[in-house]
């Protein structure tokens, strides 16, 4: 870090022992503790804005770092390595008030900077400033979400941003409410799903079910659509994996089937989960042809856009991966992921108005009483289960206002242009690097052919020595510091690259940069 050694005009910086250290607070400050600033000391703002600019003056240090292409990736140290190197202990006295900026000098020194333009090993990539802008003051403001009495400007706004995400779906009315990760909102499905067709269960229970519910995802779909199965009392066993085509798609006719078998026998067919943008591959479940077998059969559709769900503002990638979404009764969708707001922010979609409030309300008087002075369908913590909720939206709303919704949609385009440039590349060095499948969304599937297998046909024992190969580049690359990309596999391959491009700061170039770098890596294996 290149920190700005500023100090403040009331005495001298203090030297610090870590030769790393770059922050300064002024002599008299650098003694103090928590004791001496805001709110414990009532005239202490003088030495709390002098504490509070220096740990600016760290944050923008790493804004600066993380889009330095010159500055690694991560400084990797292996666990027992890291325990010498930073001070975790709690102590049982105080701290001074250099020592904690210290302390926050150095947990980002050995953080991964997910921001920097080589970091392409998750869904979640890049650093919006003006998403972590909204961030900082969200956690400046620190309210709850459950009721329009403490959180009033951001419950209005999750009202207008909920309600434009669910126009762009395509839907006229219907609820929405943010949650903590996708997995949630998956669950939040799953129970207003169960409600809807036994409104009883809430009160009684199973005991209100005759027969046994099933739910359908496919084979391909994110775990935590089988982990509702397993949370809510249905069972890992009755959530059927529906079989996929080559590509990770569900294969509609195979979900009929299963659907047709599990009535048979007596079963109650009852939640139908498609993924719209898979973990791995990216892959797109026909939405239109499972709403058709779901209105045939009266079962509740849900999508699970959390990946994909950015295509939706997209006119050019829309169609035909979102056909039908309006068709669903729920949508999960991520803004966290492809839209690039900060961790985290998701979102859960229904068509029907009412389904939240009915399915998840307690009536909890001590908290969320019927005669305050404004209107209480603002007041959101009777909705849902968790009852209290981090503010996720005003970053969120913040970056929708600084983009507009050209800008998500040019973004979104972007985005998929740059993955069709890697794609492109790949092929242009066909000698070097595989291709496993043209990609729907960002995800780019590969594998890294080394000189000792050039020339040799592919075949499925070449497969397991490329992905043999995946974690020794992998582990180099981290070593290294360069990049980050990830890498595992699947129910039809052994481990395999799948580079991930949702960071609005990777170019063309760092494409080229990363084939070339993963090429350097692993040249001699």
């Amino acid at each position: 870090m290149t920190g700005s050694g500023q100090t403040s005009a009331t005495g001298s910086p203090v030297k610090s022992k870590n030769p790393d250290y770059k922050y300064p607070l002024s002599a008299q400050t650098a003694k103090l503790t928590y004791q001496d600033i805001l709110p414990l000391n009532e005239e202490g703002y003088p030495v709390t804005k002098e504490f509070l600019q220096r740990v600016v003056d760290v944050l923008m240090d790493w804004v600066k770092d993380t889009h330095d292409r010159s500055r690694p990736v991560l400084e990797f140290h292996h666990p027992d390595e890291m325990w010498r190197l930073i001070d975790l202990e709690i102590p049982d006295q105080p701290v001074t008030l250099q020592k904690l900026i210290d302390d926050c000098a150095l947990t980002l020194k050995y953080q991964v900077k997910t921001g920097h333009p080589r970091f392409m090993n998750q869904l979640s990539c890049g650093l919006d400033l003006v998403s972590m802008a909204g961030e900082w003051l969200t956690a400046t403001a620190n309210t709850n979400m459950f009721t329009y009495e403490i959180a009033p400007v951001f419950i209005l706004m999750e009202t207008v941003v909920m309600k434009k995400m669910r126009e762009l779906i395509g839907w006229d009315g219907g609820d929405s409410i943010l949650a903590p990760g996708g997995s949630i909102s998956n669950l939040y499905a799953f129970l207003a799903a169960r409600h809807k067709m036994f409104p009883q269960y809430k009160e009684k229970g199973l005991t209100s079910i005759k027969g046994q519910l099933v739910m359908y995802t496919s084979d391909q779909c994110h775990y935590s659509i089988k982990s509702c199965a397993a949370v809510c009392g249905l069972g890992t066993d009755n959530c059927i994996m529906v079989p996929s085509d080559e590509r990770g798609r569900m294969i509609p006719q195979e979900l009929e089937r299963l659907v047709r078998e599990a009535k048979l026998r007596g079963d109650i067919p009852f939640f139908v989960n498609a993924t719209a943008g898979t973990t791995v591959l990216g892959a797109f479940d026909p939405i239109d042809q499972i709403a058709d077998i779901c209105e045939k059969y009266g079962i509740w559709l849900h999508i699970d856009a959390a990946w994909g769900g950015g295509l939706l503002l997209s006119k050019k990638h829309r169609h035909p991966k979102f056909t039908g979404v309006e068709r669903a009764q729920s949508v999960t969708w991520n803004p966290h992921k492809l839209m690039g707001a900060l961790l985290q922010c998701s979102t859960i979609h229904f068509k029907e108005d009412g389904l939240l409030i009915s399915c998840n309300q307690m009536s909890a008087e001590y908290l969320f009483m019927t005669d305050k002075l404004y209107d209480i369908r603002y007041d959101t913590g009777d909705k849902v289960i968790q009852c209290g909720r981090h503010n996720d939206i005003f970053k969120l709303w913040l970056q929708w206002r600084a983009k507009g919704t050209e800008g998500f949609e040019k973004l979104i385009d972007r985005l998929m242009e740059l993955a069709e440039y890697m794609v492109n590349q790949i092929k242009a060095q066909s000698d070097k690097y595989y291709l496993i499948l043209e990609p729907e969304l960002v995800n780019v599937s590969f594998w890294y052919i080394p000189p000792r297998l050039r020339g040799i046909p592919h075949s499925p024992s070449k497969e397991q020595d490329l992905g043999k190969i995946c974690p020794i580049i992998k582990g180099r690359m981290m070593q290294a510091g360069t990049l980050m990309v990830g890498y595992q596999p699947d129910d039809r391959r052994p481990n395999f690259f799948r580079n991930i491009i949702s960071s609005a700061a990777v170019t063309e170039g760092d494409i080229d940069f990363l084939l070339a770098e993963i090429d350097r890596l692993g040249n001699d294996l």
